[in-house]
């Protein structure tokens, strides 16, 4: 269905607001910016604030909601004859090769990180968002694998798969907070996926394999 008019400008609205928000908090620091100051910035009232962005972290992390879904879509994504880590292990790789944004794998990464770094609330989102991440794999795997309600593997393999994935994502996060290019960094980590990899266990290598 064609996005309507009126759903076109709400996200554009929504956008304009995200974008002053985002560079308010590069500049000044997450906790030092009030809602009522991104209000005046985006020249909005400061309910129209609150009707996009129900807390003030929502507006820092405003694209987080889709990447807590990330290993989950990859999982339900594989290909024929793969399994869910080796479908997480490609997709991440091929992200990590790309050099892609998506991973942190760009300029000014570094600043998004200071901030959260010394904002105590922004570190707490963060580790909601690493919780709801393996929820949300796990469902996956078990809805994948038809699994029972009280059967533990796929909770237990979403935390091994997971566990691959956040490793890489916070080797990034260090090396490109100490300044150093994105293309080095991706060559370092594709090595690292290759290392954990190969500690990984056949049987979490072979879970849920997609028969067609």
């Amino acid at each position: 269905m064609a996005e309507g008019l009126r759903e076109r400008k709400k996200r554009r609205s929504r956008q304009h607001i995200s974008d002053v928000a985002t560079g308010l908090f590069m500049e000044r620091g997450f906790d030092a910016v009030t809602i009522a100051e991104v209000a005046q910035a985006a020249d909005v009232s400061v309910n129209t604030v609150y009707n996009y962005f129900p807390a003030k972290e929502d507006l820092f992390f405003d694209r987080e909601p889709g990447l807590v879904e990330r290993l989950a879509r990859w999982v339900r994504a594989r290909d024929a004859g793969e399994s869910a880590a080796a479908a997480v292990l490609r997709e991440l790789r091929g992200e990590v090769e790309a050099v892609s944004p998506s991973v942190g794998l760009m300029d000014g990464y570094d600043r998004f990180l200071r901030v959260i770094h010394h904002a105590p609330s922004l570190q707490s989102r963060v580790l909601t968002f690493q919780r709801e991440t393996v929820t949300k794999l796990a469902q996956a795997l078990r809805e994948e694998t038809g699994a029972a309600p009280d059967d533990p593997m796929p909770f237990l393999m979403a935390g091994q798969i997971d566990w691959v994935y956040e490793t890489a994502m916070g080797a990034i996060g260090r090396e490109m907070m100490a300044g150093r290019r994105p293309a080095e960094v991706s060559r370092e980590v594709l090595g690292l996926i290759d290392e954990m990899e190969d500690l990984l266990s056949e049987r979490v290598l072979g879970y849920a394999v997609r028969l067609t």
